[in-house]
């Protein structure tokens, strides 16, 4: 097999959206993870799209919102690795509310990022298809926090309500 190169790919989402990236396994990966999330979020706004890794090897996706599924849909076709998922979560929607169910999805393999930060995933392609390597997740620590940085970490955390 050769290795033809490598290549990064930066997603594209709104500003105020979330992206979660993974691995699946099969084609019903759509149907199932698309349950679960409407499933553990009333109203949630996304799309999801799934790169078919054999037969007809196409994008195939869902959602809620079709301007979030047709995003879900381009960034699948530029990342363009088998069995890979990107689910686009609207403004107000987060992963932190949907991750545990989506890991339960029997299809699930692996979760490689959840995050509204700018996203750049590392391809690898070989001339039998690609490969995702990796992703740069946000930027690089500026430096430790400091006992003012825990205090304004430890209330905003319970600013949103995920601490008593």
């Amino acid at each position: 097999m050769n290795m033809i190169g490598t290549k990064i790919v930066k997603l594209e989402f709104p500003e105020g959206c979330n992206v979660i990236l993974g691995y699946s396994h099969f084609i019903k990966t759509v149907e199932d993870v698309h349950e679960a999330l409407v499933n553990s979020v009333p109203g949630i706004k996304f799309g999801l799209a799934f790169c078919e890794a054999s037969s007809d090897c196409l994008v195939r996706s869902s959602g809620t919102d079709e301007e979030l599924k047709e995003i879900a849909e381009k960034n699948a076709l530029q990342i363009g690795a088998g069995h890979s998922f990107i689910i686009i979560l609207g403004k107000g929607f987060y992963p932190i509310n949907v991750l545990g169910a989506i890991k339960n999805v029997p299809e699930v393999c692996s979760i490689l990022c959840a995050t509204a930060n700018p996203v750049q995933v590392i391809i690898m392609e070989t001339s039998q298809g690609r490969a995702i390597l990796g992703v740069v997740d946000g930027f690089r620590p500026k430096g430790v926090e400091t006992e003012e940085d825990v205090k304004k970490r430890k209330e905003l955390i319970r600013k949103f309500g995920y601490k008593l």
